[in-house]
């Protein structure tokens, strides 16, 4: 196949890399350039998405279409620009000639869920941070799409990726910045960058046009039950608690919910290398301490 991969970073750079290994002819879509996709045996090319002119300039057509692009430094305008017009450009640029398959990375945040109950893929949509409306919004766009024109796209609903580098709460416990808000009751849902690359790549597989699936782990971890694992695996003490709500700076809000990947599982078929954030998280602790990264004293009980 040519697969066009939108964003080639901390996501579509390994996807890129693991589809050149299957066979694949990939081509990778950054807004600077990057000598790493260039090592992977990924062919790299320039645009930012939010401009028609750049996508008119792509060497198309392509078989299949990855669009995990990411707005991490933005404010909520950067995020309907990047994802909403976006993926109305990627949309309009792809009509003449459709791929196969389209499959674009949404976010669990679209769940607004606070009360920690269960949800899958046809539970409500009703997110409060602006940012997590623009991405329900560009889910909206893209099913639209399908319905109209039968546009191929698969939407994975992403929960908070962790793997390499990377990850939230266990690199503020290592800084020792972490801290429990309340009880720390509070669920999060989480996937390994590899899951998620794996996932990306059964639904290019298998993911059916206007179908969305949870990209998420099997298992929804409390907080408090997260940070105690670590501190039992570091050897480390438990975060302070604290009574100040957790806000964490995060722009698409703070959600308690258990998010289901059993749609995920049956119809695509994947098997998780890190079922749980304990196999994840073990792998990153050990290529953190090969790499002697995990500088910390043991401290005494």
């Amino acid at each position: 196949m040519r697969v066009l991969i939108v964003g080639c970073g901390y996501v579509g750079l390994p996807l890129g890399a693991e589809l050149v290994k299957q066979g694949h002819d990939v081509y990778g879509v950054r807004r600077t350039a990057e000598a790493s996709l260039t090592t992977a045996r990924i062919k790299p090319l320039l645009a930012d998405i939010t401009r028609r002119d750049d996508l008119a300039r792509l060497p198309g057509p392509f078989d299949s279409v990855v669009n995990c692009v990411s707005s991490t430094k933005g404010g909520v305008e950067d995020y309907r620009q990047v994802y909403l017009d976006g993926s109305r450009n990627l949309i309009e640029w792809l009509s003449t000639a459709p791929p196969k398959k389209f499959v674009y990375t949404s976010s669990t945040s679209v769940y607004g869920q606070t009360d920690g109950s269960l949800v899958k893929e046809t539970s409500p949509t009703a997110p409060a941070s602006e940012s997590s409306k623009a991405l329900a919004e560009t889910e909206k766009l893209l099913l639209a799409a399908v319905a109209e024109r039968k546009f191929p796209a698969v939407i994975l609903r992403v929960a908070g990726i962790y793997g390499p580098g990377r990850g939230h709460l266990f690199l503020q416990y290592l800084r020792n910045e972490a801290k429990i808000a309340g009880k720390g009751e509070r669920l999060i849902n989480m996937i390994h960058r590899d899951d998620l690359v794996g996932a990306i790549i059964a639904a290019l597989k298998s993911g059916r046009a206007g179908e969305i699936y949870n990209a998420v782990d099997d298992e929804p971890a409390a907080q408090i039950h997260f940070f105690r694992w670590l501190s039992e695996t570091l050897g480390k003490r438990m975060p302070p608690f604290t009574t100040e709500v957790e806000n964490g700076g995060r722009k698409r809000g703070l959600t308690n919910k258990k998010v289901s990947n059993r749609k995920l599982k049956m119809e695509l078929g994947y098997q998780f290398k890190y079922p749980t954030f304990r196999q994840g998280y073990t792998a990153e602790i050990m290529r953190l301490e090969r790499a002697g990264q995990l500088n910390f004293e043991l401290e005494r009980r």
